[in-house]
């Protein structure tokens, strides 16, 4: 288990809450469409990460997270294990406080890097099935 239930909780009620969410698109058949709405439900601020840079759930998208001209908070990964320890760089890079790899997206040294650089981080589940287990 990659993120213990204090990280999880840290990450879902302890931060502040913007969220960019690496994979994020218009594709409402896509798992990162549905845990986005549920994440704004739960008053997170949305921003979608997309080579398309879309704008989606009513938030502007961007192309990187480099081109995000703001903090962002928590990034969120959508994206294939393979490709996720790149973002996972780019996140330590942004500044953010935080990295969550969505279900089935694992990567070890990227998860041992993200912490070395002293961010929190929680791979393998998905905050759309966290966030309402916290009350």
């Amino acid at each position: 288990m990659y993120g213990d239930e204090a990280t999880v909780r840290k990450i879902l009620t302890g931060l502040d809450d913007t969220w960019a969410v690496v994979g994020l698109s218009s594709n409402r058949q896509r798992a990162a469409y549905g845990v986005a709405q549920v994440l704004q439900r739960f008053g997170k601020r949305v921003v979608p990460v997309h080579p398309k840079a879309e704008t989606v759930h009513g938030e502007q998208g961007y192309a990187s997270l480099a081109d995000i001209p703001f903090e962002v908070d928590v990034v969120d990964v959508f994206v294939n294990s393979e490709l996720a320890g790149a973002v996972a760089d780019e996140a330590v890079a942004k500044g953010a406080k935080a990295v969550w790899f969505q279900l089935d997206v694992v990567d070890e040294a990227a998860y041992e890097r993200t912490r070395a650089a002293g961010l929190d981080m929680v791979m393998d589940r998905c905050p759309a099935i966290e966030i309402p287990r916290l009350g």
